[in-house]
């Protein structure tokens, strides 16, 4: 999900807002609701807590001896009901221990690398688009202009049928390419896991605009001879927010089934989706999307937890696909020409503002400190009362996160959620080394934003990770983790040959 550098992601948008963001204070009363049903029986023993402090604080130690004496005394005469007690309490406990969600750790993850013959830089971009001669002047005029002040750098890479002149966009051409990423990812993954693919159980893989039959996930099975039991699922059409989607349906299904190993699969393809026509609101994604993709190991074994890299926190996702502007906003469909591609709506920055902060009202009383949750809802509360003009307060949530996984989905993407979320360049370095680097590689960016974290050796032990992305529909994901231990890069880092180089500086 992309637009242009005039378009940003403003939370404070002062234009006209969609239906959805009149009745966004219903959010806040049903998020305070559910808070209040969910820690009611804690809540309820908070003044019960005090009354016992209050009163054991005025007895005298004589008093306190005596009450000690009397309930020896008890205990003895009604042995019947302290057994009866006790199984009670191991019976709550068990049922307590049964129901409460399992662990899910981040093993280890790998990101794929293309070949360096597949590297396309400025010049040899606007070259080949000159040459295909779809474009006109216009056309090849605003291409140029978008890839100046995109962010990337001259060193990212575009699978070979956009390397052939004419392309050749074929079925047979982008399998090639689905195939080199996601077996590229794996094998790196199970060479440095040392996991067997067929002690894998659950399979899900992410790709929005490339889903042949069989399915990238049954190509997966097929390379690597996996059991007939896997269970394995193919996620197509969900924009770039879709590896958390992923990550969140491979949770879900590590928490019912036992002792398991979980690969998600998030990638994009690009051969079969350039866009070859001369609209400009469909050229942006030609100048932004690149070839790249991720694989990671997920676990639900405790003794896992030895050996994984983090500890996945929360997943907190938004979808506000209802609205019908919002539904439409990032929309494939034919130009006037019939050629493919996709379109990104006008009101892209407003909806997206809408969605990203949905999102952080759900998240923020899940990882946010008291003071700043208070500080919100007085700002809030003044805000409605008095009618005062004040921006809404911002949480600052640098106090929760000690890294940021941005979405790599263009230069403005990233200024904006600098500025809304009131962060420091260093909090999005990870962010904008990924985009000059690679590009956009949609779904997996953060991937390679967190290899990037782990190239430089910041990821310490307690640290926690905030990802977010951004998707089609329209959608708003975030994931937490927290490292497990001083994390270090694995072998074939896709920064490792480089990382010295980083950070760069990306001035326009």
């Amino acid at each position: 999900m992309n637009s242009n550098d005039n378009q940003g992601l403003s939370i404070n948008h002062p234009g006209r807002l969609p239906d959805f963001l009149r009745n966004l204070n219903m959010t806040y009363i049903k998020l305070g609701y559910r808070y209040l049903i969910s820690h009611l029986f804690t809540l309820c023993l908070i003044p019960l807590n005090a009354f016992i402090i209050f009163q054991a604080s005025n007895m005298t130690l004589e008093e306190i001896h005596q009450l000690w004496l009397n309930l020896q005394y008890n205990l003895l005469d009604n042995c019947v009901s302290v057994v009866l007690c006790c199984t009670f309490i191991v019976f709550v406990i068990t049922v307590y221990m049964v129901k409460k969600p399992r662990s899910i750790y981040l093993v280890d993850f790998a990101c794929y690398k293309p070949l360096a013959c597949l590297k396309v830089n400025y010049d040899k971009f606007m070259y080949h688009s000159v040459l295909n001669g779809n474009f006109n002047d216009s056309s090849l005029e605003f291409q140029r202009k978008i890839l100046e002040r995109s962010g990337l750098g001259e060193e990212t890479y575009v699978p070979q049928a956009m390397h052939n002149i004419p392309p050749m966009p074929t079925m047979s051409a982008a399998r090639d390419e689905a195939e080199q990423v996601m077996f590229g990812a794996l094998d790196v993954l199970f060479s440095n896991t040392k996991v067997n693919p067929k002690d894998i159980g659950i399979l899900v893989v992410n790709c929005s605009l490339f889903n042949p039959t069989p399915s990238l996930a049954s190509m997966i099975i097929n390379k690597y001879k996996m059991r007939c039991n896997v269970r394995s699922y193919n996620l197509g059409g969900m924009g770039c927010s879709a590896g958390i989607i992923a990550i969140d349906l491979a949770k879900h299904l590590l928490q019912i089934h036992g002792n398991n190993y979980a690969v998600v699969v998030s990638t994009e393809n690009i051969t079969q989706n350039w866009y070859f026509g001369n609209k400009k609101s469909m050229l942006i994604p030609n100048c932004l999307f690149r070839m790249g993709g991720a694989a990671i190991l997920l676990s639900n074994k405790n003794c896992d937890r030895l050996q994984a890299k983090y500890e996945l926190l929360h997943i907190v996702r938004t979808h506000i696909g209802a609205d019908e502007e919002a539904f439409k906003c990032v929309y494939q469909e034919q130009d006037d020409a019939g050629k493919v591609g996709v379109s990104l709506s006008k009101d892209l920055t407003v909806i997206a503002g809408g969605a990203l902060r949905t999102n952080l009202t759900t998240l923020g009383p899940l990882v946010l400190p008291i003071r700043e949750q208070l500080l919100y809802f007085y700002n809030l509360v003044i805000k409605k009362i008095f009618g005062s003009t004040k921006k809404p307060y911002i949480p600052n949530f640098k106090l929760t996160f000690d890294h940021f996984c941005i979405h790599a989905g263009g230069r403005a993407v990233i200024d904006e959620l600098e500025k809304n979320l009131q962060l420091q360049s260093e909090h999005v370095e990870a962010s904008r080394m990924t985009l000059h680097r690679f590009g956009n590689i949609s779904s997996s960016s953060i991937w390679y934003e967190l290899a990037y974290m782990e190239a430089k050796s910041r990821m310490k032990k307690g640290n926690r990770v905030w990802q977010i992305a951004f998707g089609s529909g329209f959608k708003c994901n975030s994931a937490v983790w927290k490292a497990l231990t001083n994390v270090e890069p694995s072998p074939n880092n896709p920064w490792n040959d480089c990382i010295d180089r980083y950070p760069v500086d990306v001035a326009p």
